[in-house]
């Protein structure tokens, strides 16, 4: 499996299909926004013209109501993997989501089902209450998970509870299964950048955005902003304007450097996993031919 990943607008859907192309092969997005078919231009999704072809998995597969978790999806594209191997000698995964590629690539640890009635309780605690005293009670449920979780990651904060509280068990004992052998062998690119080279493309990327209708898809499912798949970049920003709190500058302004911040989020997320091979995109194609033909 060619793993091909890198911050937002790096690059990764034109060589992805250039390389599909080439290796008559197909694409499994393990990009957590592209599975949702209502948002298209939020989510940066290839349009099927950028897909140009070539058969791309887990783009549209599912509905914004639907809780699509990185377990589910390592369930579901591993079982696809069986099949695709079956007729490719090499099938592509891209996407900028970490945990994703992570559960595709290594395995999750096995973690009980989302409660979904007890997530939306802590989050309405959140709101109340803050962030700190749900740290707190995680830190005397859990304090081996809480000195190494981000007291800052209010998702990773009240995943952790939710376990402790669902189960009456740590969290961190959930974490300890051994993982399952992958029966392929994995090369790992990250895409890169300089990052002014970076940052031009991804400001330009959210005027394109803008110019395409984000506002218009942002309103459209205005009354399903508490979902999960809505509370995310491109989508709360466009919210907070749309609920008075600044002016359309501030959005964009907000826009691009929230982005900005994530892409390097990402970046420091993927140095920090596996040995990755570091590329810029005008020279990954034909050093990633070079690494298959070794």
């Amino acid at each position: 499996m060619l793993v091909i990943v890198g911050p937002t607008a790096v690059g990764k859907t034109a060589l992805c299909v250039d390389l599909a192309k080439h290796l008559q092969t197909d694409i499994i997005s393990a990009d957590s926004r592209q599975f949702y078919r209502e948002l298209a231009i939020g989510t940066a999704k290839p349009s099927l013209e950028e897909q140009s072809g070539v058969k791309h998995h887990f783009i549209d597969s599912h509905s914004v109501e639907d809780y699509f978790s990185p377990g589910d999806f390592e369930r579901e594209a591993t079982a696809l993997l069986e099949n695709l191997f079956q007729k490719h000698d090499v099938v592509i995964a891209t996407g900028g989501s970490g945990l994703y590629i992570k559960a595709l690539t290594e395995g999750l640890d096995e973690m009980p089902e989302a409660d979904l009635d007890l997530r939306d309780s802590l989050n309405n605690r959140l709101k109340k209450e803050g962030l700190w005293a749900l740290f707190t009670e995680l830190k005397s449920l859990d304090p081996e998970y809480a000195a190494k979780v981000d007291a800052k990651n209010p998702q990773r904060v009240i995943r952790a509870l939710e376990v402790c509280l669902s189960t009456g068990k740590p969290y961190s004992e959930f974490r300890l299964a051994q993982k399952p052998a992958r029966p392929f062998q994995v090369i790992k690119i990250c895409l890169e950048r300089p990052r002014e080279e970076l940052y031009t493309r991804i400001d330009l990327r959210m005027d394109q955005m803008l110019a395409a209708g984000l506002m218009e898809e942002a309103k459209a499912f205005e009354d399903k902003q508490h979902l999960y798949a809505l509370k995310t970049l491109g989508y709360k920003e466009i919210y907070g304007f749309l609920r008075g709190e600044y002016d359309e500058a501030e959005m964009i302004r907000l826009l691009k450097r929230n982005n900005r911040h994530y892409a390097k989020k990402q970046m420091t997320w993927f140095r920090n996993q596996d040995a990755y091979t570091y590329l810029h995109p005008s020279t990954a194609f034909v050093e990633i031919l070079k690494r298959l033909e070794a």
